[in-house]
């Protein structure tokens, strides 16, 4: 799997996932109870403001230095006996965890929840050189069973599936016979995959942040399947956009605070896991060896760009939680391995219009995302900046265009407005019928949508002038 997980046009993903009653449901549900635990959470931090502040100055500190911080995290990890690749390039980044592969003749991966490695498409190249890859994250795990669903959320992959679902998608393939009891489901999965953890021969994980001083690689994970990724396997491959950088533990105890609470709605996950290098001489734990891949991808371009804001993202899906087009179209109806807001400004950006340009314009602007982004993000604005690329270069479709062209034209001449809403609002008496129009006009996703008003044949403002002069 890459970034696109589908090739179905954008209107008819979204007219699949609007009859989907249980995920609409569950979508909602679940923003529901993460946008209250993440308040809950915020307020007992206290001055939760200021620590917005400090994470969004950390960001850019961390980005208006990025050459320097990739250097010394480099030399660190270096130093610790840790071996460093700089991919410019999805291809680059899976062409070196492929020769790693090979050169152990590995027979089975073992993988922690990463979505940098979901954006590259590693796992098929893996798979190519017959080796197993196993998810460990049990929202991972239970998509690579069922074989036929991408992530539906950054942080909750499998939101999308009850647990009904779950019960029969692990009853016909790894022979699950209990109920649908969801901690009966989680224990199942966990003896089940339990050897896959003893017989690896490589550990491949994401990396929340690295510690630019130290050349430590940090984990914020919920399972405890990170630290057995990276304990028992010989070999430890950790893959991250080079934007996930913080100076030193410091920063690191800042960000991990914001992330946690905007994610989860707690003060801490259930691990946070400090990795340098691999094992010491004198240690029973941990790799032989250990590989940090960094990945370019596209994101040296958006440093360069009006869009730089949105590398200061910490994954925590606040945004996600909060938005009312993902409350109701759900994570799938993006078409990209990232969803919500963040996924609407992110995915044109690392995979270009042709794929993505829709996402931006699955926004209603409410600006919500802005208020629980931890690190500030402006990300309404910056899908007004990609709507702006598009219309400049045309890229919107021409009878959009032209409607809007007209509208600015009338609309820029007084008289002519004037007369031109008297008309409107006598035609539009004749043409709408039951909220629709007979033919759509300009932006036609738009009209499509929505129900009109039924008018009455009388403009706004005549009906104005005729209320004050009574």
């Amino acid at each position: 799997m890459s970034m696109k997980t589908s090739n179905i046009k954008f209107k008819d993903r979204i007219d699949v996932q609007m009859q989907d009653d249980f995920m609409r449901k569950s979508v909602a549900n679940a923003q529901e109870r993460m946008f209250t635990n993440r308040a809950i959470a915020a307020e007992k931090l206290g001055n939760w403001e200021e620590w917005r502040e400090m994470g969004m100055d950390i960001r850019n500190h961390v980005l208006e230095n990025l050459d320097y911080y990739l250097q010394q995290l480099s030399d660190n990890v270096q130093k610790n006996g840790g071996h460093v690749f700089f991919a410019r390039t999805a291809e680059e980044a899976t062409a070196y965890v492929e020769n790693i592969v090979q050169e152990k003749k590995a027979r089975k991966v073992v993988k922690s929840k990463s979505m940098v490695t979901e954006e590259i498409g590693l796992n098929k190249i893996i798979e190519r050189n017959e080796c197993e890859v196993v998810e460990t994250d049990l929202g991972e795990y239970i998509l690579q069973v069922d074989d036929c669903d991408p992530p539906s959320h950054i942080v909750v992959p499998a939101l999308h599936k009850n647990r009904m679902q779950i019960r029969d998608v692990f009853k016909e393939k790894i022979d699950y016979q209990g109920s649908d009891d969801p901690e009966e489901l989680t224990r199942y999965v966990r003896d089940y995959i339990r050897h896959d953890f003893l017989e690896a021969d490589i550990g491949i994980t994401g990396c929340n942040f690295a510690v630019a001083e130290s050349g430590t690689v940090s984990l914020v994970t919920n399972e405890g399947n990170a630290r057995l990724a990276t304990s028992l396997p010989k070999t430890h491959i950790a893959v991250m956009g080079m934007e996930r950088i913080v100076p030193t533990f410091e920063e690191l105890d800042i960000v991990v605070s914001l992330l946690c609470r905007s994610a989860v709605g707690l003060p801490l996950t259930g691990y946070v896991t400090a990795l340098t290098g691999p094992r010491e001489d004198e240690h029973c734990d941990g790799p032989e060896e250990f590989h940090l891949v960094i990945i370019d991808n596209g994101r040296s371009d958006i440093l360069g760009s009006e869009f730089k804001d949105i590398l200061r993202c910490v994954r925590c899906a606040a945004c996600v939680n909060t938005c009312p087009a993902y409350r109701h179209i759900g994570g799938q109806s993006y078409g990209s391995i990232y969803s919500g807001p963040i996924g609407a400004v992110l995915s044109p950006l690392l995979g270009g219009y042709d794929d993505f340009k829709d996402l931006p314009y699955a926004c209603s602007l409410c600006r919500a995302c802005h208020d629980v982004c931890p690190v500030k993000i402006p990300l309404s604005d910056l899908l007004l900046k990609h709507r702006q690329k598009m219309a400049e270069s045309k890229q919107t479709p021409l009878l959009e265009r032209a409607t809007v062209s007209a509208f600015n034209f009338i609309n820029a001449r007084p008289l002519l407005w004037g007369n031109t809403v008297k008309v409107g609002a006598t035609v539009a008496s004749g043409l709408i019928r039951d909220g629709k129009l007979p033919v759509n006009v300009g932006v036609s996703a738009w009209t499509e949508s929505r129900d009109l008003p039924e008018p009455d044949g009388e403009s706004f403002r005549s009906w104005f002038k005729k209320r004050n002069k009574g």
